[in-house]
């Protein structure tokens, strides 16, 4: 079965109840945050690969809770970045440079 954005949330919303607030998802997608720099740092691929799905697996669900599509804004942000300067830091990351 591939998973869909709704699929995600239904699962979710059937296996531990609604989200009181937005922001416990967004707590909880801070928690696995930190799992991930752990798996990271410990350079495993496999727990990177479990740490980035549960990641996504919050985004889709505070996603759905207020009827975007995760996908739908990855691209509109990606166009708005594509078309802005930046400046990279030299660490693989940069900033965007205004005006």
């Amino acid at each position: 079965m591939t998973e869909t954005q709704k699929s995600i949330a239904t699962w979710a919303e059937d296996t531990f109840g609604p989200a009181q607030e937005h922001s416990v998802l967004v707590r909880r997608a801070m928690v696995e945050l930190e799992e991930l720099l752990e798996a990271t740092d410990a350079g495993d691929p496999c727990e990177i690969g479990k740490e980035t799905a549960d990641i996504a697996i919050l985004l889709y669900r505070l996603m759905e809770l207020n009827g975007l599509s995760l996908a739908e804004e990855v691209d509109k942000k990606m166009a708005e970045n594509r078309s802005r300067r930046w400046l990279a830091k030299g660490d693989g990351t940069g900033k965007y440079i205004k005006g």
